[in-house]
């Protein structure tokens, strides 16, 4: 395990979160767009942990291939008068998960990079 494994880890977390609040900032602002269908954010791996993918022919994408880590989805929960399925309640708590996810891993950075600095002083 390298000394930096966890920083990385918390950054593609942060940079997940950051990304997940934009796209749902944008769904809110789009709550009154007539036909609009809302967006979301979910970490590639957990989509093809419930997909499974497997390679049967050899023109298929090799399911290893590095790519993006993440994928944007439309939600289709809710449908509003105008055909407008941006449900704010939904997407408020969203953004509030989002944004606690990004302080708690702000907090986890600093705890991160405070023990780097112990090792720096040699404590």
């Amino acid at each position: 395990m390298g000394l930096f494994k966890p920083l990385s880890e918390l950054e593609v977390g942060a940079s997940y979160f950051f990304r997940r609040s934009e796209v749902i900032q944008g769904n809110i602002a789009n709550v009154d767009t007539p036909n609009y269908r809302p967006k979301d954010l979910i970490f590639e791996r957990e989509l093809e942990k419930e997909l499974q993918l497997k390679r049967t022919d050899p023109r298929h994408i090799d399911p290893q291939q590095p790519r993006s880590q993440f994928k944007m989805i439309d939600s289709p929960d809710y449908s509003g008068y105008d055909n407008n399925k941006v449900n704010l309640d939904k997407e408020l708590a969203k953004l509030a998960e989002s944004n606690l996810m990004i302080r708690l891993i702000n907090e986890a950075l600093r705890k991160e990079i405070g023990k780097l600095k112990l090792v720096i002083q040699g404590r």
